[in-house]
């Protein structure tokens, strides 16, 4: 396993990082025994650094028990999800909730706490109990969520803060990393949308524009953790075949229509594996980790399989300059072009 600084802290992640979350399902729906094998296993292969969040539903409580059997510390981000009812105190909220992750982890200190809310415009609230975007001034304001991270820090309760983007966020991501405090960034970036990574293609068509905040990231001294590698596990070899997901695994793939679209777009890129002797999963994590500006890739496990294919990605380097070459033409023509 090969390591990476964390932007300008002094933090060294595991190129490969454990998603907690969800859609993998291990830490949320596995077994007891299951989660300690495969744990045990992440830590023996060099992982380091395990992303949470409260709303991965019982996943911090689970790894707080399955790290406590294995007598192991490592590196440790989770987050907060800012939600309507908190916006009279998002300062107290985050506060609160980073109180209860240390409990269900059984830690005093988490490494990273990051907003689970991607940045955007003004004031806008998030509706309901969503918590997928929050207003800037309601991170920046008064009693708004920096301030309540700066008192965790204070307190010894954090080392560093982030938060989360989520595309079409771009300004609103430069404007919290000018503040200086926010040391990762969670970004997806994925061989069918590159736009986290780059300026968007002009022919590409995406559903959102990462507006290249990996750079922005690097440029102001901070780090990234990319999620959704496998754009919602399409680009897997089981994806692409039609086999069906892992039973620990949710189905994300979304209407039919879509589903179509994100599987024939993935075998487009499938050349990127072919070419290179490997699997689609591992070129999908090798391509997002030949950007400078990551310093992790999370690697959403659901079996022992699945650990060892992405673990074997660390240091296998950029592909070939004629594959990016392709690549770059298959982005060009919006996924139309046809091998040569």
């Amino acid at each position: 396993m090969k390591y990476r600084s964390i932007g300008h802290t002094d933090l060294k992640v595991s190129e490969i990082g454990f998603g907690c979350g969800g859609n993998a399902g291990l830490m949320v729906r596995g077994g007891f025994d299951e989660q300690l094998r495969i744990v045990a296993a992440a830590l023996e292969a060099g992982i380091n650094y395990f992303d949470l969040a409260p709303d991965y539903i019982g996943a911090e409580a689970n790894l707080g028990r399955v790290l406590r059997a294995l007598g192991a510390r490592p590196l440790l981000n989770s987050k907060v999800e800012i939600r309507a009812e908190n916006l009279d105190d998002v300062a107290a909220h985050v506060e609160h909730s980073v109180e209860s992750s240390l409990n269900a982890l059984g830690v005093d200190r988490l490494d990273v706490v990051q907003i689970h809310n991607a940045p955007v415009c003004g004031s806008r609230a998030p509706a309901g109990r969503d918590y997928h975007t929050l207003g800037v001034q309601h991170f920046l304001g008064p009693r708004g969520a920096l301030e309540g991270l700066r008192h965790l820090v204070d307190a010894g309760k954090v080392r560093y803060l982030g938060f989360v983007c989520r595309g079409n966020d771009a300004p609103y991501v430069r404007e919290l990393l000018a503040t200086g405090m926010f040391s990762l960034l969670n970004v997806p970036y994925t061989l069918l949308n590159p736009s986290a990574g780059m300026v968007l293609p002009a022919n590409l068509a995406v559903d959102k524009d990462g507006g290249a905040v990996l750079d922005a990231a690097l440029e102001a001294g901070a780090g990234t953790a990319i999620y959704s590698a496998l754009a919602r596990g399409f680009l897997s070899d089981t994806s692409v075949s039609g086999q069906a997901h892992h039973p620990l695994a949710r189905d994300v793939s979304g209407n039919a229509a879509d589903a179509t679209m994100m599987r024939e777009r993935a075998a487009r890129v499938g050349f990127l594996a072919r070419e290179s002797g490997i699997s689609l999963a591992q070129a999908a994590f090798r391509f997002v980790l030949a950007h400078p500006g990551v310093s992790t890739a999370l690697g959403g496990f659901s079996s022992m399989e699945q650990l060892k294919e992405l673990c074997a990605v660390s240091g296998m380097g950029p592909f070939a300059d004629d594959l990016n070459a392709r690549l770059e033409r298959l982005w060009q023509s919006n996924f139309a072009e046809t091998e040569s």
